[in-house]
């Protein structure tokens, strides 16, 4: 089968489109044949070498899939060949292939109403998004929340998930059709956050009160002016740095303001509390199967041009999600 491998830790460029052996499954396995696989910052950044997590090599990318069962174990009692599935898998990768083996338990069934390309686009932003909000930031029905890069794969996860949650949600995004795009997708007001003292615009529509939640996936300046739009017993979560630059805050300001700043590190919670883990990722496949949540596959390259999607992500050029297809899809 043709899949994606990094065979050395350098540029994007330097990964590989190649045969491999797709593997048998395990007793406890299944092999997927793969539709489409979801593309992702941290996937550029292990490939670089840049991430928190440096994989053994050779390595194939990927940590998100979704397609057919075509192979079980012989323990697997609750899948069976030819079921339409959304697979998660491990730090390891394995997603850009034409197939992949892993655990039964990191299989999901799709609802009849979600696509391929849609399905895996969910486990990394949506698992992400909704372990901040639930776990992380205690997001309540009614209040306030701030989402940065809100038009992004896991900015606009926030949106939909922050007003599926009750939140009154706030979309700060660079530009017209950015900020357009937020509002369609259940913001309640949408900002340009490229604009010196736009804090003072979250101020006016809180009432002056300010956020109980910020979700910052960017970093940077946009960090610098959020933090001061924070609301007394207000949450600031930190999710990445793609602005490319990682701020620092005086202490002072979340003690003077009373507000907690908490890091989100899904992968390692995900992987270490897989029962709360999956619990989540079936609560945003019943939202998706109830159409309060529907995930926006805004480009799709083939798996050939792994590469070229990857490049298209770092650079910001996207809305949503960037989604790989294989010769299966359909």
């Amino acid at each position: 089968m043709k899949a994606i491998v990094c065979h050395r830790f350098g540029p994007v460029e330097h990964l590989e489109y190649v045969d491999i052996a797709p593997g048998e499954p395990g007793a406890h396995e299944v092999r997927v044949r793969v539709h489409a696989a979801g593309a992702n910052f941290p996937d550029a950044l292990k490939a670089e070498g840049l991430h928190q997590i440096r994989p053994p090599l050779p390595w194939v990318p990927g940590s998100e899939s979704a397609g057919v069962v075509e192979a079980v174990g012989a323990r697997v009692t609750q899948f069976a060949v030819g079921e339409r599935v959304m697979a998660v898998s491990e730090a390891r990768g394995g997603g850009f292939a034409e197939a992949i083996v892993l655990d039964a338990a990191r299989v999901f069934r799709l609802p009849p109403n979600l696509r391929f390309e849609e399905a895996a686009a969910i486990p990394v932003v949506y698992g992400t998004t909704l372990y901040a909000l639930k776990q992380r930031g205690r997001l309540a029905a009614g209040e306030w929340m701030l989402v940065l890069g809100a038009a992004g794969g896991v900015g606009l996860a926030a949106v939909q998930l922050g007003r599926a949650l009750g939140a009154r949600v706030i979309a700060a995004a660079s530009t017209p059709e950015k900020r357009a795009l937020c509002l369609a997708h259940g913001a309640e007001a949408a900002i340009d956050y490229t604009q010196p003292g736009w804090r003072e615009e979250v101020k006016a529509l809180t009432g002056g009160r300010g956020v109980d939640v910020a979700y910052d996936p960017v970093g940077g300046d946009a960090f610098d002016e959020a933090v001061r739009c924070m609301a007394f017993d207000g949450r600031y979560l930190v999710i990445g740095f793609t602005s490319g630059r990682i701020p620092s805050i005086q202490v002072n300001y979340p003690l003077v303001k009373g507000f907690d700043l908490l890091g989100v590190r899904y992968d390692v919670w995900r992987d270490g509390r897989w029962d709360e883990a999956r619990a989540n990722l079936e609560q945003v496949l019943d939202l998706c199967a109830r159409g309060l949540v529907r995930p926006l596959v805004s480009a799709t390259f083939p798996l050939s041009e792994a590469v070229q999607a990857l490049q298209r992500i770092t650079s910001r050029q996207t809305t949503g999600k960037v989604v790989l297809t294989t010769a299966a899809r359909g």
